[in-house]
């Protein structure tokens, strides 16, 4: 028996899904760009002796969030509906 009363929400809903899933895609965008950026800082900190010790965070950090970054999109969220 199926229910096509519901018809409108199920596309109201699938379309917020896509909306979710435009947005996922832009956030792991971001999160490349920062975790290069963050990297990249931290090695001219490290590597010009102007603060090695905050660049060997920033460097330890930035690959954090790369490895981070990367689990994300190897496992995605699911944003379909059953």
């Amino acid at each position: 028996m199926n229910f096509y009363i519901l018809s409108p929400l199920v596309d109201f809903a699938n379309l917020i899904a896509g909306y979710f899933a435009e947005i996922w895609d832009f956030l792991i965008f971001i999160g490349n760009i920062s975790s290069f950026i963050v990297v990249l800082i931290g090695a001219i900190l490290w590597f010009t002796e102007v603060n090695s010790k905050r660049g060997k965070g920033l460097v330890l950090g930035g690959i954090l969030l790369a490895i981070t970054v990367q689990y994300f999109v190897f496992f995605p969220p699911s944003f379909t509906l059953m």
